[in-house]
C-alpha cells in the first residue's frame, strides 16, 4: 500500500475516471438498446447497470494492482449488441443462463494456456495496425462531429490543442472540463434532475436451453475473445506491459459468474478504454500508470452504487461531446499503433492490412473486424514473410510488467 500511495499522481486518476466516463457515455447506450428490446423495467435496467460497473470494477482493481499494469476491464460491448437482435425471443432468464455459462467456457480457456499462445504469435506489426484500425474510428468521430455541434467540438478542440502545449500532463483534465462546461452553455445540456440515490440489485433466476446457449452463450465467447480480450491484451503488449492472458481472463470470468445473477453480461479487457489508461497521459513513468487502472476500478464501483443517477448523468450529455472526448483522448494511443505497426519496412504490407481491414468495419458471418483484422494480416504477413514466429521464450511472471 505504500508504494501505490507513492505512486499515486492526478494524471493517472483523471485518466481513470475518463476511461469510465467514455464507457458509460458510448457503449452503456448499447445496453440501453438491449433492455428496451427485452422490455425490462427501468428498476431492472438500474440492477444490470449495477452488476456491470461492479464486475468491471473489482476486477479491474484486482487485476491492476496484482499485476502492476493498468488492467482495465469492462463489459461486452459486442456481446451487449447481440443481445439487441435476441431479444424479446430470448427470456430473461435464459440469457443469464447463457451469461453462467460463457463465463465457464471463457476461464476454462484461460487457465489452459491456449489464449496466451495466441497472443503470442500475432506479429507486433499486424497487432499494432489492428489497434489503429479499431481506435480510428473513434478519431475521426472526433471530428465529424463539427458538423452536427460546430461550437462544442471547436472549442474542445481548442481546449486540448492549449493543454497539450501549456500543460501537457494535465490536457484531458482541461478537455473533460472544458466540454462539460459548453455542452451545458452551448447544448442545453442540464444537470437539474440528477438525484443521488443507491441502486437495488434485482436477483434473476437462470435457466438453460440449447437455443439460448447456441444463439447467445457460444457466440458470446467468440466475440469477446476476438472483439475484447484480443484487442485489449494487444494494448497492454504494445505499451510494454508483458501481462499474460491467463490471470486476465480468470479473474474476468470469477468476476463474471455472480454479477449473471444481476443481469450484468461478461466481464472482458476493455479495449478502447484501456488505451487512455495505458498511454503517456496517464503518466510518463509506465511502471506507475496501473494507478489509472486501479482508479478505473475505483469510479466503476461509485457508478455502480448510484448507477440509476450515474446513467441519468452520462445520457445528459450531448452525443457530439462524447465523440469529441473519446477521439481526442485516444489521439495518442492512435499515433503510436500506427507508427508501431509501419516502422518495419518488412511487415509493413501486412499490419497495413491488417489496419484497412479493421478499419474498415467488416463484420463477415457475424465476426467482429478486429479479428478479421488479424486474419487478413497474419495471412499477409505468411505470405509475404513466409513464417510465424512463435517465441520460445518462457512465459513472463503474473506480476511482470514494463520496466
Amino acid at each position: 500500500m505504500t508504494s501505490f500511495l507513492r505512486d499515486l499522481s492526478l494524471p493517472a486518476v483523471a485518466a481513470g475516471f475518463l476511461a469510465v466516463l467514455v464507457s458509460y457515455a458510448g457503449p452503456l447506450a448499447i445496453f440501453f438498446q438491449a433492455g428496451a428490446s427485452a422490455g425490462v423495467s427501468q428498476e431492472m435496467m438500474t440492477s444490470w447497470v449495477w452488476a456491470i460497473s461492479l464486475g468491471a470494477a473489482v476486477s479491474g482493481m484486482v487485476l491492476s494492482f496484482w499485476l502492476r499494469a493498468p488492467v482495465v476491464t469492462a463489459w461486452s460491448a459486442p456481446g451487449t449488441a447481440l443481445l439487441v437482435t435476441l431479444f424479446p425471443d430470448l427470456s430473461l432468464n435464459e440469457a443469464v443462463g447463457a451469461y453462467l455459462t460463457a463465463a465457464v467456457i471463457t476461464l476454462v480457456i484461460g487457465l489452459s494456456g491456449s489464449f496466451d499462445a495466441l497472443v503470442r504469435a500475432i506479429p507486433r506489426g499486424v497487432a499494432a495496425g489492428m489497434m489503429a484500425g479499431i481506435l480510428f474510428q473513434f478519431g475521426a468521430s472526433a471530428f465529424t462531429a463539427i458538423d452536427g455541434s460546430p461550437a462544442l467540438a471547436l472549442g474542445m478542440l481548442a481546449a486540448y490543442l492549449l493543454g497539450r502545449r501549456c500543460w501537457p500532463k494535465y490536457s484531458l483534465i482541461l478537455l473533460l472540463l472544458t466540454g462539460i462546461g459548453l455542452a451545458v452553455a452551448l447544448e442545453g445540456a442540464s444537470l437539474a434532475g440528477l438525484r443521488w440515490e443507491l441502486a437495488t440489485p434485482q436477483l434473476i433466476k437462470p435457466e438453460w436451453s440449447l437455443a439460448a446457449t447456441l444463439s447467445l452463450a457460444l457466440p458470446l465467447v467468440l466475440v469477446s475473445l476476438s472483439g475484447q480480450f484480443l484487442p485489449g491484451m494487444a494494448i497492454l503488449q504494445g505499451a510494454g506491459y508483458r501481462v499474460p492472458a491467463r490471470p486476465v481472463l480468470a479473474v474476468t470470468s470469477l468476476a463474471s459468474l455472480p454479477m449473471a445473477l444481476f443481469g450484468g453480461i461478461s466481464i472482458v479487457v476493455a479495449a478502447i478504454t484501456a488505451a487512455i489508461c495505458a498511454g503517456k497521459d496517464a503518466h510518463e513513468d509506465p511502471g506507475r500508470r496501473y494507478v489509472a487502472g486501479v482508479f478505473n476500478g475505483v469510479f466503476y464501483l461509485v457508478g455502480g452504487l448510484f448507477a440509476g443517477t450515474i446513467v441519468s448523468l452520462f445520457t445528459s450529455l450531448p452525443v457530439a461531446f462524447v465523440a469529441v472526448l473519446a477521439g481526442l483522448a485516444l489521439l495518442g494511443a492512435i499515433g503510436g499503433n500506427l507508427a508501431a505497426a509501419l516502422e518495419q519496412p518488412k511487415g509493413r504490407e501486412a499490419a497495413l492490412i491488417a489496419f484497412i481491414v479493421t478499419a474498415s468495419g467488416l463484420s463477415l458471418f457475424g465476426l467482429s473486424s478486429a479479428l478479421w483484422g488479424v486474419v487478413f494480416g497474419l495471412t499477409a504477413h505468411l505470405v509475404l514473410d513466409g513464417r510465424i514466429a512463435l517465441p520460445r521464450a518462457r512465459p513472463a511472471a503474473d506480476g511482470e510488467k514494463a520496466s
